[in-house]
């Protein structure tokens, strides 16, 4: 039995799938059907998860600038706050990647993809006790495509030109073909509200499994369970209380006596102290999630490209991967996409670190002085170490790099974004189009790099509508050489998404989506006392 049976078995004992469900899937991934109903009976008579209990978790990610509206989610603890209390039409599969049902049951595109309808799912109702309808649904997406909003996930719906009601279905229609239109809406912006959170953005009223009962920005938010929730196979304990936890000796000294049952972002170097512990338990997943080094190619001095170079060859990937992740990730090329990915670009050379490189583009660059590097540890565990390690390798190519280390309260709307050099991290989209159509397409609100190019905008669109796979990778293969050469992004590795529990916490799920089980770890784990 591969990881991925294991998962559907793992939902037939949590009561999330039916048996003509876990035979569809189970046979898809290669079992026979004896096999497959086999494993479907033992699975369905083993024995459920627990249910009750107060579950604590000590976040890093946190911020006094916090909003509780989903359009303007940015940290990690908000990430996985909103997906304690809403739903996405959509959800992606833990182990594939694959779209699945959420609020939309179903969906259907046209034979070029640029209609898509999507059958609302019935008799859900929200933490108010109104039911969903396809209004809520409706307005949701109009307000996420408004600019108005700022909305994270703007970027991700500019192809849409027309939102409407068709009964209880919703109709999209597109500028363009997009095959992955379904996975595109379970972006975590897009939790569906009533009115679209158009009333009141900030209600933190939605369809899921729990309610909110507190929420103080940066510090704390707690939540109850939603006794009315549609779904049976989530929402195991009573209550939910999340804390803010930027300092990580802090988040480590609560996991180990106990104070919390699980904390995320360990830092790779305390993974064996971690260990020695009898209580813990480590949970790494290998993911989508790289750390970056911005460089905004709009402004001096690194609107150069040749500078951008010298500080691409500047760094010591390698070395970066083995002392800042502990060896728990691999490598990046310096674009976002690695082999998680479907239509993956192949035979890419990797760039390795090469002083003389970088000392011939610096020196053609006519930049001279200090280059100064804004970095924080809430940027990434060990942001810090990274900063000054890579200070280090630009040295022996006469490059000298000022590291400035930032508080952690408001970094992520002070530096991030604003400033034009500093350390970053991105967790990853379900799609190669959402994480470019995110992040580098030029009118996208977190391009963070200011890369504005026309031609890969215009092979962004082309690739989104292209039918042909073959057709479609080779574009996506061009959109990363123009990244990785000419954009103002420094990728130098792709972490494994390492968090840590007592081993009291029961049912984690390895999602390759996102850290944090892909926000969804206060949702689907259990208590065991």
């Amino acid at each position: 039995m591969n990881d991925y049976t294991k998962y559907l078995a793992s939902r037939v004992t949590a009561g999330g799938l039916s048996r003509r469900e876990f035979l569809g899937r189970a046979m898809a991934a290669g079992l026979t059907l004896a096999v497959a109903d086999k494993l479907f009976t033992e699975s369905a008579e083993a024995a459920e998860p627990k249910r009750g209990g107060h579950l604590k978790l000590g976040l890093e990610g946190g911020a006094a600038t916090d909003s509780k509206d989903p359009a303007k989610f940015l940290s990690q603890v908000m990430f996985c706050i909103g997906r304690c209390w809403g739903d996405m039409l959509v959800e992606s599969d833990p182990l594939t990647g694959a779209a699945v049902p959420s609020l939309a049951e179903s969906w259907e595109p046209s034979k070029d993809a640029a209609t898509w309808t999507f059958k609302i799912r019935k008799g859900v109702k929200f933490h108010d006790g109104k039911e969903l309808t396809i209004d809520d649904v409706v307005a949701t997406l109009k307000r996420h495509t408004d600019a108005k909003s700022e909305s994270g996930a703007l970027g991700v719906l500019g192809s849409i030109k027309e939102i409407k009601a068709d009964g209880g279905n919703l109709v999209l229609t597109l500028s363009e073909g997009n095959a992955d239109m379904p996975l595109l809406l379970s972006d975590y912006h897009l939790v569906i509200q009533p009115n679209g959170g158009v009333d009141d953005p900030l209600a933190s009223i939605g369809t899921g499994p729990y309610k909110m009962t507190s929420f103080e920005p940066g510090v704390r938010a707690t939540f109850e369970r939603n006794k009315d929730d549609w779904r049976t196979d989530r929402g195991y304990v009573d209550s939910i209380e999340i804390i803010g936890m930027n300092d990580a000796t802090a988040r480590i000294a609560a996991l180990s006596s106990g104070q919390v049952h699980y904390i995320n972002r360990v830092d790779p170097k305390t993974v064996n102290l971690l260990k020695r512990a009898p209580n813990v338990e480590i949970l790494s997943t290998a993911g989508r999630g790289h750390y970056v080094f911005i460089m905004h190619c709009d402004k001096a001095p690194f609107d150069n490209n040749d500078l951008r170079l010298a500080l691409k060859y500047a760094m010591d990937r390698e070395t970066m991967v083995e002392k800042i992740l502990g060896g728990y990730g691999k490598v990046g090329n310096d674009f976002p996409i690695n082999s998680t990915y479907a239509l993956f670009p192949e035979g890419i050379e990797q760039r390795v670190y090469d002083p003389d490189k970088a000392a011939f583009h610096y020196k053609k660059s006519g930049h001279s002085g200090s280059v100064l590097l804004r970095t924080s540890e809430v940027a990434f565990p060990g942001g810090v170490d990274a900063a000054v390690l890579y200070q280090e390798s630009c040295k022996k190519a006469g490059i000298e790099i000022e590291v400035k280390r930032e508080p952690g309260d408001g970094y992520w709307t002070n530096v991030w974004n604003v400033q034009p050099f500093s350390t970053s991290y991105w967790g990853g989209r379900p799609t190669q189009d959402q994480m470019y159509s995110t992040a580098y397409l030029s009118t996208a609100d977190w391009n963070d790099t200011k890369f504005k190019r026309p031609d890969f905008d215009k092979l962004l669109l082309q690739a989104r509508s292209e039918l042909d796979e073959a057709k479609r990778k080779d574009m996506y293969r061009t959109m990363a050489m123009m990244v990785r050469d000419e954009g103002g992004v420094i990728l130098p590795m792709f972490n494994d998404f390492v968090n840590a529990s007592t081993k009291q916490v029961k049912g984690y799920v390895h999602d390759i989506g996102n850290d944090m089980s892909n926000g969804y770890v206060a949702t689907r784990v259990w208590l065991d006392a």
